[in-house]
């Protein structure tokens, strides 16, 4: 029993992504709690059967990834059961936040719906939230609950380690200005140089490459970012990328949203390589018809957050590179 208060601890999922939810539950050992996440015949969501929580840690996997109102809906009702049936603390794991890119108003009377959802979710009963690159890393201070940021870089960064053991030819490029941070903490993994885009959004969704500071002729580039929505940015980028004489462009980034035509696009792009982490699941359809991509596995990371917040041990370890060279990344 620790500290004399919770005996035991429980993982559950919805419907977001059941695979890395039974992952992580195989890793500790563990079956998944049982829970029934299903739908009325109108669409509302009907959370049922759940097993006994009373005193218990609970952990719930849920990344809010497409459909995205279907996925917030089914955490917070699922929240809102655990405290109805006592659990001693409830900890929601989202390995993507979704509305996590709506962190600040870019124009009068625009909402912050970052915001907005981290309310909800404080409101609806969560105690802790584990998540992994936010978009922005203020969304921490959104939620007035402890927050655990884990980071993708090193699990990305371990892939090229173990890929290529020359890395003196490459470089991490960020597409704009905003990644260049998150870029230059990829980049000290490999310890590589960087080179970062200047990028003017065109658009909602579109967007346009104009310059690229940093040496990339006849370097292996690697365009590193958090998110891959319609592909466009990371496109664009792998294309001037190619007109400035880089030998060869492939991109590492965290969340795969994918939305609409985006593998496609991807796939017929001039990258070799898309490197992605399972945060979000791919589709059948999606993982068919897209060789280039290859997505690692978070599971070991997460799994090893949550026995440390069990257990009251601190989570800095996981952002020690040393650390992560045991993590198997390639589960």
């Amino acid at each position: 029993m620790k500290n004399g208060i919770f005996s035991d601890y429980k993982i559950f999922t919805g419907n977001a992504h059941k695979e890395l939810a039974e992952e992580i539950a195989s890793i500790m050992g563990k079956p998944l709690g049982m829970i029934e996440v299903s739908r009325f015949s109108d669409g509302e969501i009907s959370v049922g059967q759940l097993e006994m929580v009373r005193g218990l840690d609970c952990y719930i996997v849920q990344s809010t990834c497409s459909p995205v109102n279907d996925n917030l809906m089914e955490l917070l009702i699922m929240i809102d059961a655990m405290k109805r049936a006592s659990a001693g603390r409830i900890n929601v794991v989202m390995p993507y936040y979704g509305y996590a890119r709506q962190d600040r108003k870019v124009k009068a009377r625009d909402p912050i719906t970052a915001k907005l959802v981290a309310n909800i979710i404080v409101a609806a009963g969560a105690e802790r939230v584990v998540s992994m690159d936010l978009h922005a890393a203020q969304i921490q201070g959104y939620f007035d609950i402890p927050v655990d940021h884990l980071l993708g870089a090193g699990a990305l960064a371990d892939y090229y380690v173990r890929k290529h053991e020359n890395h003196d030819m490459m470089v991490a490029v960020s597409p704009d200005a905003g990644s260049a941070n998150r870029t230059r903490y990829f980049a000290e993994y490999l310890d590589i140089p960087i080179a970062i885009g200047d990028k003017r959004r065109t658009v909602q969704n579109d967007c346009e490459i104009i310059g690229m500071i940093g040496e990339v002729k006849d370097k292996k580039c690697i365009i590193f970012d958090d998110v891959i929505d319609t592909g466009g940015t990371i496109v664009k980028t792998a294309e001037v990328l190619m007109e400035l004489g880089a030998a060869e462009v492939s991109t590492a980034c965290t969340h795969g949203v994918f939305s609409g035509m985006a593998v496609e696009k991807l796939q017929n792009s001039c990258l070799s390589e898309v490197v992605l982490l399972d945060t979000i699941p791919l589709s059948r359809e999606q993982a068919a018809i897209a060789p280039k991509l290859v997505q690692l596995s978070v599971s070991d990371l997460f799994a090893e957050a949550i026995e440390r917040i069990y257990g009251d041990r601190s989570l800095s370890a996981l952002f020690d590179k040393r650390h992560l060279r045991g993590v198997d990344f390639a589960r």
